[in-house]
């Protein structure tokens, strides 16, 4: 099944079509071009206005004295839940390390101590510090900034901004050879086209906007998602949708992107207060306030519900120079009235991170032939049920890195898409706002069969809402409602509580479901499930 678009009204080529351009997808790319193939970057808004620009925290990597990856591994292992794939772990953690020094010696910059030394930080879950960190809180635009200073001005690289990619172009027997995409406002092309290519790296991101509150920026609807499961891929662990702890709260009527509270604010001693202004995290977690993410963000649920209260607090007066250490979150307390030297900062979660996402190999393959898959977007294993803080940026360095060299040693012959005779579908944009109540209602931080059924049929409601008018918004919310099926589906089916998947009605973790939910989409609309252990 195939998105509603008009045909295509131009052509471009490549040996291989890169869509996204955060630090998977950028990665990728300068890698590709060190094997001396030629690259079409696509980017749904400008270069730098992607997910990785706004990732506060850093990135975690083995490198000061005293850790190694084996403890690294470790962390990654008990924040996951069972479920991370252990080989992908260890390929993370192993190759992490000299994947920071290339990032650096590309000219990344990230914040020294005073002797030095690169400064290094400890956020959830992690019992050493290892997160490096730019700029205080400003780790991703540093990392974004030192990427895109990398491929500047390389006449191998072809860059389409404002272009939203629309569905896979494939060949008779399903090998995917190239996109459809639409150029938006001032792109360089005009409307609908096609991008023909041997291979297709998809590195868009995440899917936050499937939930009314999220930390994630508007662009990231999850359309690579979307598009991979139109071909035909294979998703998996999708029902894992991590939320953050420490979103700075507003009213709830203000949608979009939240302000993100790294917990590294914790990491550098912040305390959360429940409403009768009590540290309740003590007795929780031997790790109190730097538990990791899915434990903290259920506390804090807990007692949102007991209390009735929309947030609880976060006490940072007691970090020296705030301003200092983190200017981008105090600026964004500053602008919503609260000065975090002064006062308790109120927090709840918010949709942040895709733990699962389309099933790909060790090397980034997708089961689709030619289409391959990165960073957030992908479903490597690495993360399981819960993603270790600061892990992202290092999947989209290390496992970007290993798809170029894969395509590399193994770029086949461009092969002719043919014309899919399936009618597209399309839904109206009108339905976002509902779809996305929807799923933070019964299918967020706390799920149940009832819950998650009346979210299905909230969707089933939505979906007769059609639209002829192929455009931007159609296609995002044509996106969001193919991601809030998979989500939703993917949660009734895993009936226990483990990582960031939480059900009221089966709270506790099952030995019988360390596996992984993998589903599939056909051209008729239709969805099958499968299941696949997880050897620990």
């Amino acid at each position: 099944m195939k998105l509603l678009a008009g045909k295509p009204g131009w052509t471009t080529k490549a040996d291989v079509v890169v869509i996204g351009s955060g630090v998977a997808g950028l990665t990728t790319v300068l890698n590709l071009r060190a094997s001396g193939l030629s690259v079409l970057l696509v980017t749904k808004a400008l270069l730098d206005e992607g997910s990785t620009k706004w990732a506060q925290g850093g990135i975690a990597a083995a490198l000061g004295p005293g850790d190694s990856p084996d403890q690294h591994e470790s962390d990654t292992i008990v924040a996951g839940a069972g479920l991370c794939d252990l080989e992908a772990v260890k390929i993370l953690v192993t190759e992490g390390p000299e994947a920071v020094r290339k990032l650096i010696a590309r000219g990344a910059i990230f914040d020294k101590s005073d002797s030095g030394e690169i400064s290094l930080t400890r956020e959830g879950g992690h019992h050493r510090n290892r997160i490096l960190h730019a700029g205080g809180d400003a780790t991703g635009a540093e990392v974004s900034r030192a990427l895109l200073e990398a491929i500047k001005g390389d006449p191998g690289i072809e860059v389409i901004e404002q272009a939203l990619a629309i569905d896979a172009l494939q060949d008779g027997q399903g090998t995917v050879c190239g996109v459809t995409l639409h150029v938006i406002g001032e792109g360089s092309r005009d409307g609908v086209g096609q991008a023909l290519s041997k291979a297709v790296v998809i590195a868009t991101g995440g899917l936050g906007q499937v939930y009314s509150q999220t930390t994630n920026p508007s662009v990231s609807t999850g359309d690579g998602v979307a598009l991979a499961l139109r071909a035909g891929a294979e998703v998996a662990d999708v029902e894992f949708i991590q939320f953050h702890p420490t979103v700075l709260w507003r009213d709830t009527t203000e949608g979009g992107q939240q302000p993100l509270i790294s917990e590294a604010v914790r990491g550098e001693g912040a305390i959360l207060l429940n409403h009768k202004g009590e540290p309740f995290m003590v007795k929780k977690h031997e790790l109190a306030d730097l538990a990791p993410r899915d434990i903290v963000a259920k506390e804090i649920f807990t007692q949102m519900r007991t209390a009735n209260v929309p947030h609880v607090w976060l006490d940072a007066t007691g970090i020296k120079d705030f301003e200092g250490r983190f200017p981008t979150i105090y600026a964004s307390c500053k602008a919503n009235g609260i000065d975090p030297t002064q006062q308790l900062i109120p927090v709840s979660p918010a949709s942040h991170y895709a733990s699962g996402g389309v099933l790909v190999d060790l090397n980034g393959q997708t089961t689709v032939a030619g289409l391959y898959v990165c960073g957030e977007t992908a479903c490597t294993g690495a993360h399981g049920a819960n993603r270790l803080a600061s892990n992202s940026l290092l999947e989209g360095l290390v496992f970007g890195a290993r798809i170029a060299t894969h395509i590399a040693a193994h770029l086949p012959e461009q092969v002719v898409p043919v014309e899919d005779q399936n009618e597209g579908f399309l839904l109206s944009p009108a339905i976002k706002l509902q779809l996305q109540l929807a799923m933070s209602d019964g299918a967020g931080v706390m799920r149940s069969e009832e819950s998650l059924l009346q979210t299905l049929a909230t969707l089933s409601q939505l979906a007769v809402r059609t639209s002829s008018e192929p455009r931007i918004e159609a296609w995002e919310a044509s996106n969001l409602y193919l991601l809030a099926l998979a989500i939703v589906r993917g949660a009734l089916e895993r009936k226990e509580s483990r990582g960031s998947h939480w059900r009221s009605d089966f709270p506790l973790t099952d030995p019988l479901w360390s596996k992984r939910v993998v589903q599939r989409y056909n051209v008729k609309g239709q969805w099958s499930t499968r299941y696949l252990e997880v050897t620990q």
